[in-house]
């Protein structure tokens, strides 16, 4: 067995100091070698000895606990098994209890305990009686340390809590084990309060070997919907190596790069896991976690309330200025309303007045004039009826001078057609017509036995073509 691969933890390897039987050629059974090999390991280790490394293949038989602890060195691999007995896992369960550690897979531990040739098997094995806590717990806090290190340095640490979380976060995704303690807090929780929030749950392991790639997983999954408005990741309380799953880099990376605030109500009140470290908002407990949206939630309905009540307090006050402004300017308006109404019943009486005051001097001027002008018009009728009758007999005069009896009487005379058309020129007539002479004493009746026209009057040469 090697038993020297940790820096500054070396333990020598004893030789083994067999006592030399009389006969050389003695040869050992395997039962007496194995007895021999126990033997020389009890005087060699006294009452025990310490051993480092990591858990693996981790497994509980009844009451009994069976696993190896493992050092890998040089791409090499050291590996011990170990037995943990009912009594001895009885008497350390306080101590592990106390500094909140339970035995599992890919825990670091320094273990005590006594080693042992299994005869059946042939393999030595360390029967363990003791452990060191606080040496788990230092290296658990050394890769813890050194995670947020490098979360620090690439800014993944503090880039969820720039997340912008909605001012009334309703609709959650719930990344835990449905149906656990901590799942039942949470929605009891939520409940209870009243408002309405969408929960969608994908249900993970919570410990052991498959948590930290199921919790990745379902964080993943949840940041890719639009439909979120936050994802939670809870679960109840339980021992430090229970919750380690929590300290795992791809958790945090995960919740760094979620579209989404991520909150975290995580173990018990003096729990703090990597997963907390880098989330938007970290609680306590699961039943924590759903109190911090209640009162978000709250906070937003209170101040609602709070601005709803002040709008309406608002519109009373206003309204009230307004009625009563309403009233004074319909007071201002029926004051000037009746003093328009006086002013203007004056003046209308004042312009009755004037107008009655000028219609009766209108109308004593009309009939002054009126008698003016049926004085002269009476004076002139007789004027122009006098002119008029000098003109008419005048006229008639005229006319009796332009009578054809009086033209006739003068020796002239009128010839027509035999249908009564009035000649005035030799083409109205064709030889055999017969015309009617009309005299003042008479008329004579003749027939047409020539017609000679007038001869045409000689043109000057000024006319000549």
């Amino acid at each position: 067995m090697a038993a020297s691969f940790g820096q500054n933890r070396q333990v020598t390897q004893p030789a083994f100091d067999f006592e030399s039987p009389a006969d050389a050629e003695y040869t050992f059974s395997v039962g007496e070698l194995s007895d021999t090999i126990n033997a020389t390991l009890k005087d060699r280790f006294g009452d025990g000895v310490w051993v480092r490394g990591e858990i693996q293949g981790y497994s509980e038989r009844g009451p009994h606990v069976y696993f190896r602890i493992v050092e890998t060195r040089d791409n090499a691999k050291a590996v011990l098994d170990v037995s943990l007995f009912a009594n001895n896992r009885a008497r350390l369960r306080p101590l592990l209890q106390t500094h909140r550690l339970q035995l599992g897979e890919g825990m670091k531990v320094r273990l005590f305990g006594t080693l042992d040739l299994y005869a059946p098997t042939g393999r030595i094995s360390l029967k363990m009686s003791g452990i060191d806590p606080r040496y788990t717990l230092g290296e658990m806090a050394i890769e813890r340390d050194e995670i947020i290190r490098r979360l620090v340095a690439s800014g993944a640490y503090d880039a969820n809590r720039q997340r912008q979380l909605p001012l009334v976060p309703l609709r959650i995704g719930v990344v835990t084990s449905e149906g656990s303690a901590a799942w039942h807090d949470f929605t009891k929780e939520l409940e209870q309060s009243g408002f309405g929030f969408a929960l969608s749950v994908i249900d993970v392991r919570v410990q052991g070997d498959q948590a930290a790639r199921m919790v990745t997983a379902a964080i993943n999954q949840f940041s890719a919907r639009t439909n979120l408005d936050a994802i939670v990741v809870i679960r109840g309380g339980g021992s430090r190596s229970e919750l380690a799953a929590f300290d795992a880099e791809s958790i945090a990376m995960a919740i760094a790069q979620s579209s989404v605030p991520v909150f975290t109500g995580i173990g018990h009140e003096i729990d703090r896991s990597i997963a907390d470290e880098v989330a938007h908002t970290a609680f306590k407990t699961p039943t924590a976690c759903a109190g911090g949206f209640i009162e978000r939630v709250q906070a937003f309905a209170q101040n609602s309330e709070y601005a709803w009540s002040s709008l309406c307090a608002l519109a009373a006050r206003q309204v009230e200025q307004a009625s009563s402004g309403l009233l004074e300017t319909a007071r201002r308006i029926q004051q000037r309303t009746v003093a328009a109404v006086e002013r203007s019943d004056q003046r209308l009486t004042d312009r009755a007045n004037r107008v009655t005051k000028s219609c009766t001097r209108s109308l004593d001027q009309a009939g002054t004039q009126l008698a003016m002008a049926s004085t002269r018009l009476g004076r002139r009728g007789l004027q122009l009826a006098a002119q008029e009758l000098q003109t008419l007999i005048q006229i008639e005069a005229r006319v009796r001078l332009l009578d054809p009896v009086h033209t006739l009487a003068r020796g002239w005379s009128l010839t027509r057609t035999a249908d009564g058309r009035v000649i005035r020129s030799t083409a109205d007539l064709a030889v055999g017509d017969t015309i009617v002479t009309t005299l003042a004493d008479g008329q004579a009746r003749s027939a047409i036995a020539a017609i000679q026209a007038a001869p045409t009057p000689p043109q000057s040469q000024g006319d000549a073509p």
